[in-house]
């Protein structure tokens, strides 16, 4: 890939300001200022995964004596200045083929110079040949927090393997450190308190899970409470006290149901101040009227309980779905919001195109007439300014497009810079290419003010971009 210019923080915070017009009809353009790639078939040691779903893109089940490295559905500052944690959803997308998925959450390093993702140890940063034992953490539950069975309690694994006939024992290092996997959670967003605590949220309960710094949980999960949003005829059973999903392990009675599937915590922002989670469901209430309306819940991680207080964000369509929610200042955050398509619109293969992936700023003070929160577009990922070839796709082509069903990873870098990463669903989804994995792709994209109240400012020099292939 070829070397480019020189461009000092300054001069693209000049840029920001005028890059608006740079592509017409977008208002809102970001220049790509980075680009690494890691590659779909990355792996981990670990137990043997896939046991329970058929392949998919060329590749084919089961995974013998390793974990997938995939699935990055959340994403905050790693052990040191460049580094990242990045958490990994349930496994393979649902509850019943994913109870040989660990969940793990694993310390990385984009490298923007020459467009590769290394791992990384978790504890001092440095950067490590393989993904091992040293470079992420799985989530456990030793103490037996947990109020309900897990795998680990289990002699076999829950459901119909599609690899071998018949039930097939639990691994032992599951059972014995009572490790988690995608049938115990489906983990969407996480976040680090000052303590050094991580907060999960997570999609089955809804629940919140606290853990320490190597994924052992502290405390029983904390279920999400029915606010009464809605009058008692709606939201599900009338003296539900919860907010409950089918896949809820708690849930007592199938009539209590009030929130659809994979309809949990998809974002989760924690306030600068740190004082504060807010946690954004990816789905509407059963019986809502505004079938695009998601609720945003304040939570205070000391006292462990909601506060009460609840905000309302309005998605364009019913048909949408955010991707991660995370801070700018204690009252403005970026939530990312998205269709369900995925790939390029001029390519008849494609038959659900990508035409919606946006990245909008709301103020939690600031609603419309009807109580919701207003927006303000930030990035519209389908229109990437790329003057310099960073991506690596050829010099006349001065667009990227991020063409993923699930883009899930939202980070502020300064003021000016954003750190965007996709879930690419190993080994399913196909959005770059068709019929080939999508790789976990990481973007660097430098954008306006995020915080209009300091002065346009970057803390980065970039003088080097290559684009991962």
């Amino acid at each position: 890939m070829k070397k480019i210019e020189h461009r000092t923080g300054a001069a693209l915070c000049a840029l920001a300001l005028g890059i608006g017009s740079a592509i017409a009809g977008s208002a809102q353009a970001a220049e790509l200022m980075g680009r690494a790639v890691l590659p779909a078939a990355t792996f981990a040691d670990g137990p043997t995964s896939g046991q329970f779903t058929n392949g998919g893109n060329g590749y084919v089940t089961p995974f013998e004596n390793k974990q997938p490295v995939q699935g990055f559905s959340a994403i905050v500052d790693g052990p040191k200045k460049g580094t990242y944690y990045v958490m990994m959803d349930n496994g393979f997308g649902s509850k019943p083929n994913s109870p040989d998925v660990l969940l793990r959450v694993f310390a990385v390093k984009p490298d923007f110079k020459t467009g590769t993702v290394h791992p990384v140890d978790r504890r001092t940063g440095k950067v490590l040949a393989e993904f091992d034992e040293r470079s992420y953490f799985t989530l456990s539950d030793p103490k037996k927090r947990l109020p309900f069975q897990i795998v680990a309690d289990l002699e076999s694994y829950p459901g119909a393997t599609v690899s071998v006939p018949g039930p097939v024992p639990v691994d032992p290092a599951i059972r014995n450190q009572r490790l988690l996997t995608g049938w115990d959670f489906d983990l969407e967003s996480v976040r680090r308190t000052a303590d050094g605590s991580f907060w999960f949220g997570e999609e089955f309960g809804p629940f919140l899970i606290r853990t320490d710094r190597d994924g052992r949980v502290l405390d029983a999960p904390v279920s999400l409470p029915n606010f009464n949003h809605f009058p008692s005829t709606l939201g599900g059973s009338s003296i539900n006290p919860w907010i409950q999903s089918p896949s809820n392990p708690l849930l007592a009675n199938p009539a209590d149901v009030n929130l659809p599937n994979s309809g949990g915590f998809e974002g989760m922002a924690l306030n600068i101040s740190g004082t504060r989670l807010y946690a954004l469901l990816e789905k509407a209430i059963n019986g809502d009227d505004h079938r695009n309306r998601l609720w945003i819940h304040e939570f205070n991680p000391k006292t462990k309980a909601y506060t009460g207080n609840n905000f309302a964000y309005l998605m364009d369509s019913p048909s949408h779905a955010i991707g991660d929610f995370t801070a700018i200042t204690d009252r403005d955050y970026l939530i990312i919001e998205r269709d369900n398509g995925q790939g390029d619109a001029s390519n008849p293969n494609f038959t659900n195109p990508a035409r919606f992936k946006k990245i909008f700023k709301i103020n939690l003070d600031k609603v419309d007439a009807d109580g919701h929160l207003i927006k303000q577009e930030v990035v519209d990922l389908m229109n990437i300014y790329d003057p310099r070839d960073v991506a690596g796709d050829g010099a006349a082509n001065t667009v990227l497009t991020f063409p993923f069903v699930t883009i899930e990873d939202v980070l502020v870098v300064d003021n000016n810079t954003l750190l965007v990463v996709n879930d690419n669903n190993f080994p399913f989804s196909s959005g770059r290419e068709f019929g080939v994995a999508d790789n976990n792709e990481f973007i660097l994209l430098h954008v306006a003010p995020l915080d209009e109240s300091k002065k346009c400012e970057s803390k980065h020099d970039y003088k080097h971009g290559k684009g991962g292939k």
